[in-house]
């Protein structure tokens, strides 16, 4: 039997081989750097002596600064969310952004930023730690939803923007805009998360649990210090496979693809053979050197990790505290040295540990959660999707039920029967871009 599959595997690991190895910062151009210069102290404990951020802006910003709209991205989105004179390349949302569209630069100015711990122009572990000369890889901090949006802040800070008209995000971009409502309330006018949950659930953890461990499992990984060498490929292929499945939907699968086989008058094959085998093949051998391999396993952690509640956010807190604290006593602490993960003792911690206790009960966990949002009192706008399966509308309804009973009058939650999935925010322009439009635009009453 011929295995073509495999073949052309052995094809890139020779290619690879001979170099030069991936340049993942430059897959993305065109876009801004804001560099901080400031020690960054993350939840668990890290430190990053600098970080940079890339992000691409679209629009005008008003004289009182008041029309900035931020959209945060999902797992591996970069900065470049529609098109410019200087990347005109289309944008991962290009048909919702532009004059007179869902999020229209006539009226906004629009930004959208590569997040840290991400390959695509932002400080993550394949950025050069100061403090050594060489990559972070491994040696990179554990991040947070709640850093990346931090940093974010200190990119507004840099432009005067003191609050944003609205923070717009879908899927982890849907948790970013969650938590800047939750945590800057102050500085969000307006919040729009689509696809996205107040706490990850154990569905969606398990399956980025099986990516992480593929791409371990890859003998390129060599426990993520592989920058000098082969990168990871075979695992990142295998795991945006199964990332994949979970994108779209199996209606949409039955349509698109049915039983049919790419060559249906030849024996059966192992290798891609049925026509959504091929789709999965070719969606994974396209991303498999687009992406950095450790920030797919920084990002997608920090999505595990995340938990609007507020012990879970007391509890980041004190933890960021005390880094701070230690750091304070031992300035000459930096780089790679300082990103030990810090442990509290269980009589440092709040007294509350959603999600971590058996003898909790669902109200008592629901209550951790609208604790969690009391602050966020903004007009906001919860979207879902039917055929969701990474992100079920329980998800978007549980976030909408405890903005509600923390007290928000103006929540709308929209629920929609599309047939894509999870991907539904990049392709139903004209019903997701619609709510957007209308939540954005209208005038709402205080």
């Amino acid at each position: 039997m011929e295995f073509p599959c495999i073949d052309k595997i052995e094809s890139r690991q020779r290619d690879l081989l001979a170099g030069p190895e991936p340049t993942y910062e430059k897959v993305v151009t065109g876009y801004s750097v804001y560099s901080h210069t400031e020690p960054f102290v993350c939840d668990h404990g890290g430190l990053l002596s600098r970080f940079d951020i890339a992000y691409e802006s679209w629009g005008t910003l008003n004289s009182d600064k008041s029309n900035a709209i931020l959209i945060h991205t999902g797992l591996s989105g970069s900065s470049h969310a529609h098109s410019h004179a200087k990347n005109t390349n289309p944008g991962w949302w290009e048909k919702f952004i532009g004059p007179g569209l869902a999020i229209d630069t006539n009226k906004y100015f629009v930004m959208c930023t590569n997040v840290i711990g991400g390959c695509y122009g932002s400080t993550g572990p394949g950025s050069v730690d100061p403090a050594t000369g060489k990559r972070y890889a491994t040696t990179f901090p554990l991040l947070t939803v709640n850093d990346m949006v931090r940093a974010q802040f200190h990119l507004l800070d840099h432009l005067g923007i003191q609050k944003l008209h609205a923070s717009v995000g879908s899927s982890m971009g849907g948790m970013q805009s969650l938590c800047a409502a939750a945590l800057h309330s102050e500085r969000v006018g307006r919040l729009i998360t689509i696809s996205a949950c107040a706490r990850s659930h154990p569905y969606s953890i398990a399956l980025r649990f099986a990516q992480r461990q593929v791409l371990m499992a890859d003998p390129n990984f060599n426990r993520g210090f592989y920058y000098d060498s082969v990168p990871p490929h075979i695992g990142m292929k295998l795991a945006r496979e199964i990332a994949t499945v979970t994108y779209r939907s199996g209606p949409e699968w039955e349509l698109r693809f049915g039983r049919r086989r790419r060559a249906p008058d030849t024996p059966p094959a192992l290798c891609p053979d049925f026509l959504i085998e091929t789709y999965l093949d070719h969606q994974s051998e396209r991303f498999c050197l687009q992406y950095d391999a450790n920030s797919l396993l920084y990002v997608s952690k920090a999505m595990d990790m995340f938990d609007i509640s507020e012990s879970v956010t007391q509890r980041l807190e004190l933890q960021r505290s005390k880094a701070i604290s230690e750091l304070s006593a031992n300035p000459d602490m930096q780089g790679s040295a300082a990103n030990g993960t810090v442990c509290m003792h269980v009589n440092e911690q709040p007294q509350s540990k959603t999600g971590q206790s058996d003898l909790e009960t669902d109200a008592e966990i629901m209550d951790d959660l609208v604790k969690g949002v009391k602050n966020a009192m903004q007009p906001t706008l919860v979207l879902g999707v039917q055929s969701d399966i990474l992100f079920p509308v329980k998800q978007q309804k549980e976030i909408a039920d405890i903005l509600r009973r923390a007290g928000n009058k103006r929540v709308t939650y929209y629920e929609l029967d599309a047939m894509y999935g999870h991907d539904t925010f990049l392709i139903d322009v004209a019903n997701v871009g619609a709510a957007i439009k209308g939540h954005l635009e209208n005038s709402i009453e205080p």
